[in-house]
C-alpha cells in the first residue's frame, strides 16, 4: 500500500507492505510515519470535521475530540446530519457524547453567540 504521512508537514511518501506477519514501513523520514503507516494498514482512524445546523439557521462547525476508525466516518456524519443546536454555542461543548460508541465525542468548535 502507498499512502502519505500527515504525522507532520513533510509528507513522506510511505509504502506499506505485509512481509511475513509483520509489517514494514519504508519512506518515512521519522518514527512518527513508522507509526501512522502501521496504523493506515492495521485500522485506519481519522478525526471527523463537520457542521451542525443552528436553530433560526445557520451552522457551526463540529469535530471528534479523538481518532475513529475510518469505516465509521459515513456513519458520523449521517449522525450529524440529524443534529440541530440552539444558540448561543461555545468552544468545547459537547454535541454527541461518545458518538456511536467510538469512544470520542462531538465537539464544537466554532462559539456562535445568540442574536
Amino acid at each position: 500500500m502507498k499512502t502519505i504521512c500527515i504525522m507532520c508537514p513533510l509528507g513522506c511518501a510511505l509504502e506499506v507492505v505485509e512481509k511475513d506477519s509483520n509489517i514494514v514501513v519504508t519512506g518515512n523520514s521519522c518514527k512518527r510515519g513508522e507509526t501512522y503507516g502501521r496504523q493506515e494498514m492495521i485500522s485506519p482512524k481519522r478525526v471527523v470535521t463537520s457542521l451542525v445546523k443552528l436553530v433560526g439557521g445557520g451552522v457551526t462547525s463540529v469535530k471528534t475530540d479523538g481518532l475513529v476508525d475510518k469505516n465509521k466516518i459515513f456513519h458520523i456524519l449521517k449522525e450529524l446530519s440529524t443534529i440541530q443546536m440552539t444558540r448561543p454555542v461555545k468552544i468545547g461543548d459537547i454535541v454527541i457524547a461518545n458518538v456511536l460508541e467510538t469512544g470520542a465525542n462531538i465537539v464544537v468548535t466554532r462559539e456562535v453567540e445568540n442574536v
